[in-house]
Formats: structure tokens, sequence, C-alpha cells
């Protein structure tokens, strides 16, 4: 989950970042373009008090160099000379017919075209230009026109030019905006970090609860949430969930409490019905076909209380989980089981690694095992195989019991494990249907499991995996 909340938090956040910087670049360079612009019409005033003096057109070129040229047009060519070298700003004084009064560098000429041609138009009509389009650090030929009426006696005699080249704008704007990216980022990295620890504080319940759950679905009914950190409506979900667990267990318990103490109860009752069942039979003549079948009732469920009672006392008890050489134990159950396979005309046998190791409770694995192969001998016709088989597999060890049995369908393969549940085809063959309900019980509490699978042409297979990390 913080995988699919952070990166949404964080794109979020880069909106945000992007949205505040995109426009204040864009100011950025606006305010720097509009210093500028400024300054220029500032220079562009001054050019037009010195040039609204030079009172008349002198007679020879077009270029004003003739000996009639008076002092102040000499004093604005200087300075319109000394302006062009220091700054390297093309500038130039223009009469109404495009003519130069004075220009830097010589003989530059008034413009024909272009936006400067737009700004010469609107300094004619009396206004000072307007504002040139906005110069952005990449535009290496952009350059900014301004242009100032020369106004004498109320009419507009001459324009003032000035054509600045952008060069140490740009870098200006450049160096601004690499500021503005660098505090973006230094914004972005405490925004991760903000959001990461967010995402810790809200989330980190979420995992406890996620482990509490887990810890419960597998058998661990003791698991419970600290209900101290992260906010409040988690830390309520918290409390609610500690209470739900309360009562589950308190359910559970009173459950196998009842099933236990029923077992137990009946069973004096039922060895008394049985022992008065023997009496009568004294009474009646040998081979009573109804005695016959009372005593087979009274043993079936003689041993159906018998194994609810292991069934309630498997489900209740902890395990104790040793480092267990799984494959010595199976191969032990196996060589036990042997006899009873031989005197069916079963083949049992062992395959795989001699020694195998894993994490389990020795005597629930054995009784786990012992159940399991008492299955497979039960619904294995004669001359048929039945093998036990150790394969280690990364973290796990698996424990395979295969048959050569009827085996079970896909719909009963589901049920497989149900209390007193069995299929309708063997309801023929003894048993309580509660075996491997013992067994999964058994094997819960250590953290194993079991599985059912078909064994192709036919039979079971039977996979007991059992872990080989510690708890």
């Amino acid at each position: 989950m913080r995988t699919r909340l952070l990166p949404l938090l964080i794109v979020l956040m880069a909106g945000v970042l992007l949205a505040l910087g995109i426009p204040l670049g864009v100011i950025t360079a606006g305010v720097e373009q509009q210093r500028v612009v400024i300054d220029r019409i500032d220079d562009a005033a001054r050019f037009a008090s010195l040039a609204q003096f030079v009172t008349a057109r002198p007679a020879g070129d077009a270029d004003g160099k003739t000996p009639e040229e008076d002092e102040r047009r000499a004093t604005l060519r200087t300075e319109l000379a000394r302006y062009y070298g220091l700054y390297g700003i093309r500038a130039g004084v223009f009469y109404r017919d495009h003519t130069p009064m004075a220009a830097a560098p010589s003989g530059t000429p008034a413009p024909r075209d272009g936006e400067s041609a737009q700004a010469f138009r609107e300094a004619l009509a009396g206004r000072r230009s307007h504002d040139p389009h906005q110069i952005w650090p990449w535009d290496d030929t952009g350059r900014i026109p301004v242009a100032s009426p020369v106004i004498r006696d109320g009419d507009v005699v001459a324009v003032v030019m000035t054509d600045s080249p952008t060069a140490q704008m740009r870098s200006r704007v450049l160096r601004s905006w690499l500021l503005i990216a660098a505090g973006e980022c230094a914004a972005m990295l405490v925004a991760v970090a903000a959001a990461i620890r967010l995402t810790g504080w809200v989330l980190r319940p979420v995992r406890v609860l996620d482990a509490a759950s887990h810890d419960i679905a597998t058998g661990r009914m003791n698991a419970r949430v600290a209900a101290t950190a992260g906010p409040p409506e988690l830390r309520r979900l918290a409390r609610s969930f500690n209470e739900m667990a309360d009562n589950v267990e308190d359910v559970l318990e009173q459950q196998r409490a009842f099933v236990a103490d029923a077992s137990h109860q009946l069973r004096n009752p039922l060895s008394a019905l049985l022992l008065r069942i023997e009496l009568l039979a004294l009474e009646l003549p040998d081979g009573n076909a109804e005695i016959a079948s009372v005593r087979t009732e009274g043993k079936r469920l003689a041993r159906v209380l018998d194994d609810l009672l292991d069934l309630a006392l498997a489900e209740h008890s902890a395990a104790d989980l040793q480092l267990t050489d799984v494959a010595a134990l199976a191969a032990e159950r196996v060589d036990s089981w042997r006899p009873l396979a031989d005197d069916k005309g079963v083949l049992l046998t062992y395959e795989g690694q001699p020694a195998v190791t894993g994490w389990a409770d020795p005597i629930a694995l054995s009784s786990a095992l012992d159940a399991v192969v008492d299955n497979a001998l039960k619904f294995t016709p004669e001359g048929r195989p039945v093998t036990v088989a150790v394969t280690p597999e990364g973290e796990r060890v698996h424990v395979t019991v295969a048959d050569r049995g009827p085996g079970l369908a896909e719909d009963e393969l589901a049920r497989v494990g149900d209390r007193f549940w069995r299929s309708g085809r063997h309801q023929n063959v003894s048993g309580s249907g509660l075996g491997l309900s013992i067994t999964r019980a058994l094997l819960a509490a250590g953290g194993a499991t079991i599985d059912y699978a078909p064994h192709p042409p036919h039979g079971l297979k039977v996979t007991v995996t059992v872990p080989r990390t510690g708890p």
C-alpha cells in the first residue's frame, strides 16, 4: 500500500511545486527584462534631451558631417559613441524621414521592418514604444528595441532608438532559474522526506494489523495490536480489532472446551452401555446378528469420541518446535508402518535424501504422518505401491505421500480435511472422518501445512510442508 500511496503524494507535491515554480520563473524573466527596458527608456530619454537642442538639419550629406556642425551635435555623437563603446548597445537619433541625426556605430540605418520599425512608428506618434516580446534564455538571437520621441515645441522632430543585446540579461535570468530549480529540488526533497514519514506514520498501524490478522489466521489466537501509534481512526480500529480477537478467542475456547467435555463425559456412559451389551450377549445364542451390529456401532461411537477428544486437544495445545531431521523421522514412520503394509500386500517405500532438517514438533509431525500413511494404506489395493518422499525446496521441506488408490474427484479435494467428511465412495471403509482434521490442526500449530492433489493416472498425493527457518 505504501508503494501506491507514496508515489501519489510525490506526484501531487511535484505538481504543486511546478505550479508555483513555472509562474515564478516566468515572472522572474519578465521582471528582469522590464528592468532592462526601463533602463533603456531612461537612456533614450537622456539622448532625446540632448537631441532636442540640435535645432537645424545641417546642409550637406545625409549623415550631417558638415562644417556647420555645431557643438551640440558633436556632444550628442560623442555620447552615443561612448554609450556604444561602453555597453555595446547600438543607439541612434533619426529624423522623421529616417535620416540619421547621430548614430553609433556610425552608419547605423533607421529600422525599416520588424519590431524595431513598429517601435519607431509608435515614437513618431508621440508615444513611448510598447514593451518588446519576452526574451528567454535560449533565444540567443533576441534583441530589445526601445524608441523614444524627441519633442520640440510640442512636435515630434526625431526618434531615439536603442537596440540592446540580451546576453547578460539572459545569463541573469538563467541564474535566477537555476536558483529557483535548486529551491524546487530542495523543497521536493523535504516534501519526499515528509511524505515518507507521513505514510510510515499512517501505514505502520495498518502493517501491524495485517501481521496480527495473519497470525490469527494461522492459528496464533493470542496475537494483538498495540493501539498507541498512528492516526486516531486507526487507533480506534486497532482497539476494535483487539476486542474482536478477544471475542473470537473466547468463542473458540468455549467450543474446544465443549467438544472436549462432551467427548469426555460421554465416554463413561458409553463404556457402561457397551458393558451391558456384552452382559446381554451372554444371555443370547452365539452368532446373533443384532448383537454383533450393536457391538460394531458402539465401538465406532467410542472411536468417534476418542477422535473428538484428540481434535480438541490438538487445537488447544501449543507446538514444541525443534530443529528436526524430517527425513529420518519420515523413514522411521515408514519402517513402523511397513509390517501392516506387508500384511495387506502393499509396497510401502521411502524415497529422498537421508537427512533433511526443518523446524517442526516431532510428535505432531509423527502423528500427522501416521494419519496420512494410514489413510494411504486403507485405500490402496493389494499389489499397488505407496511412496513416502522428502524433498527440500528453498525455505521449505516437502514430505509427500503418494498412493495408487481410487483417488478423489476435483470437488472432493476441496473438502478433504473437513470434520466428519468422507467420500461417498468410501463409506464402507472404517474411520470417523476426523483423522485428517486432527492432522491439519497438529501441523498448523507448528506453522506447517498439508495439501492434497491427484496422483495421475489414479491415486492421491498428500504433501506436508514444514518450514526450514526457525520461528
